[in-house]
């Protein structure tokens, strides 16, 4: 569902196709409820060895992320977020098309653009990919409020597959929507137009220039 908390878009999962469908690109929202971490070695037991994710993202998020965690002291398994900054997204993006269709994921965060594979699988089954700002690590661990489940641990932190609970995530702009159209795919012509008329002017004046 959606909920409009003052000048902020809040997704809250589960997430339906439908809750999607007026979002576009450029617009930022944020996130309540369930976010896996979820990196390369996760989408390639998925999708190249067939592994059945151990906990179900149908409806909810996941971030390209490799955190640091620490355990809580006289607990037996509880851990907190120290810090959970974005990874860069295409590396997923050879397997984001299987990844969406087998899980029914609805939002993909990570930090960059992303490819035709995640536009298909964006538009086909009505999810998006967001970006979260780099470089604050930090603060977007102080919006996880809980790590409720971790899994694959042999992977090693990074890899883990931390499942969390967050409140007001973000903020994340959203660079793919559930039409296929990519902010970062339409921003790349309408910059190197810019950059061409740019440079038709500067030529005139640095002849040196070739």
């Amino acid at each position: 569902m959606i909920e409009i908390r003052g000048d902020k878009k809040v997704l809250i999962t589960p997430i339906s196709k439908e809750d999607l469908a007026d979002i576009k690109i450029g617009d930022i929202v944020w996130l309540d409820g369930e976010l896996m971490t979820c990196r390369d070695v996760a989408h390639r037991r998925l999708v190249e060895y067939g592994r059945e994710l151990p906990y179900d993202i149908k409806d909810k998020a996941i971030f390209h992320a490799g955190p640091i965690v620490r355990k809580i002291e006289g607990t037996e398994d509880d851990y907190e977020m120290v810090s959970v900054g974005p990874t860069t997204s295409m590396r997923m993006e050879k397997f984001e098309y299987e990844f969406t269709k087998l899980t029914g994921v609805r939002v993909i965060v990570g930090k960059g653009g992303m490819g035709p594979n995640t536009e298909r699988a964006c538009k086909e089954f009505g999810a998006i990919h967001c970006v979260f700002p780099a470089g604050c690590a930090v603060v977007a661990a102080t919006e996880v409020e809980k790590i409720v489940e971790h899994h694959w641990d042999e992977l090693g932190m990074p890899e883990t597959l931390w499942c969390n609970k967050v409140k007001e995530f973000g903020p994340l702009i959203v660079s793919i929507d559930a039409q296929g159209r990519n902010l970062f795919e339409e921003n790349k012509i309408i910059f190197n137009e810019r950059k061409e008329a740019a440079k038709q002017a500067i030529y005139p004046e640095v002849k040196f220039i070739k």
